[in-house]
């Protein structure tokens, strides 16, 4: 099983073990800063006469931060650049452990109510995140079985970046454009694997689209 694994993606050498402790210890700060600032997008009120606020109002901060696409793609490149699968499972986990830890805790203590029920959904899908990590991580390959993933994920993000139905397609925002070319180019490893992965994804987020 290891064999037939490691011919669709070769996990890189492990390095010291302090590299290591410090490189998932960046992994959980990042989540644990942007759940901060996800939560502090969500209480602040926009005042245009503020250059810089006006520029968050502009890029709609707020409403990104509060999709999922942005997370599945920032989940994405941590799985995909981590060395290994398992190395991607733990350093997804300790992202949106740190995610969901610190937007519940900011929630409690400077908003003044408690989002249990919200945060359930995102503490399961912190859960369940490590095996998807460890499945995104070999659509890095160039095999037949990278291009299924690539294929899966990109129907996914197309679905959480554009509105989809079966006899139309739109465009929502230009953020949303950028998370999707931001996948695409994470997962790519040829010309012709990206374009059969978007032509794959694409028929697939069309499907989706009809199942529910």
């Amino acid at each position: 099983m290891t064999q037939w694994l490691n011919k669709i993606r070769f996990p890189r050498k492990a390095k010291r073990l302090p590299v290591e402790f410090a490189s998932s210890l960046l992994i959980l700060l990042l989540g644990i800063g942007l759940g901060i600032f996800s939560k502090w997008l969500d209480n602040l009120s926009i005042d245009s006469t503020v250059p810089w606020q006006n520029v968050l109002g502009i890029l709609d901060l707020g409403n990104v931060f509060s999709d999922f696409a942005v997370w599945f793609l920032i989940a994405l490149a941590v799985a995909i650049f981590s060395r290994s699968p398992l190395k991607a499972g733990l350093n997804v986990l300790l992202f949106f452990a740190g995610m969901c830890a610190s937007y519940h805790i900011y929630t409690i203590f400077f908003s003044g109510f408690n989002p249990l029920s919200y945060m359930m959904i995102w503490y399961v899908l912190t859960i369940v995140s490590p095996f998807f990590a460890l499945v995104c991580w070999y659509g890095k390959g160039s095999t037949a079985v990278s291009l299924i993933i690539d294929i899966l994920i990109l129907g996914v993000m197309i679905q959480c970046c554009f509105s989809v139905g079966l006899w139309y397609f739109d465009f929502t925002s230009l953020i949303n454009i950028l998370i999707f070319a931001g996948s695409a180019a994470i997962l790519y490893t040829s010309p012709k694997q990206t374009l059969i992965s978007l032509l794959g994804g694409g028929i697939l987020a069309f499907i989706f689209s009809m199942i529910y």
